[in-house]
């Protein structure tokens, strides 16, 4: 039986060509982050480690691998923003992760429209047909189990506002389908995106 499985213990290495926990846990919503710095420079960066965590309030959160301009701008400001990637943007998100000094702006590297958010600093992607204005409620910098602290923090931060194209509403619901969110999978270069073939429906048990 233990033929049938690949097993390791992560601190002792994978042995496999390419880390297999990402792929494993997903495909995974995008975190596509816009903030702005304590000076007025804008930042705009994709993370996937991103996810909601609660209702109400409606509670967001993301994990960046390294103390990047994100999160200083973040645990300066207390604000930041989430934009909705789609197949139309996934080529404009893939440059805005590109490795830039701080005073680079990723709106501009990747051909992007910074418009005015209603509640926060930060501006959302204009072109993005969903977006989220978030204020900052945790900020975390994570540990093993050792306790020893890694180089890896989580950001958690409320939804004070949200945009959503028109379009995007059918009789009022939301349509995942019909928006095309694109999804970060496994290996260097994997991404998924979500249409009408992959949707099925299953109610709660009562």
């Amino acid at each position: 039986m233990s033929d049938a499985f690949h097993f390791y213990e992560p601190r002792n290495g994978h042995g496999l060509p390419h880390d297999p926990f990402n792929a494993i846990v997903g495909p995974r919503p995008i975190g596509w982050i816009s903030s702005c710095s304590t000076e007025g420079v804008l930042n705009l960066a994709p993370y996937s480690f991103f996810n909601a965590f609660n209702y109400t309030p409606p509670i967001v959160g993301f994990a960046s691998v390294g103390y990047k301009d994100t999160v200083r701008n973040i645990e300066q400001t207390g604000e930041f923003g989430w934009n909705l990637v789609t197949r139309e943007l996934a080529e404009a998100m893939n440059q805005s992760c590109m490795p830039v000094p701080p005073e680079v702006n990723e709106f501009e590297l990747a051909g992007l429209t910074p418009v005015a958010s209603r509640l926060i600093t930060p501006p959302r992607v204009a072109e993005s047909l969903v977006s989220f204005e978030c204020r900052c409620t945790q900020l975390i910098q994570l540990q093993g189990i050792d306790g020893e602290k890694v180089p890896t923090w989580l950001i958690l931060g409320e939804v004070v506002a949200v945009h959503i194209a028109q379009t995007l509403l059918e009789d009022g619901v939301y349509n995942t389908a019909r928006a095309g969110h694109v999804l970060r999978g496994g290996g260097p270069a994997d991404y998924f995106s979500v249409g009408p073939e992959q949707l099925f429906k299953m109610s709660r048990p009562t």
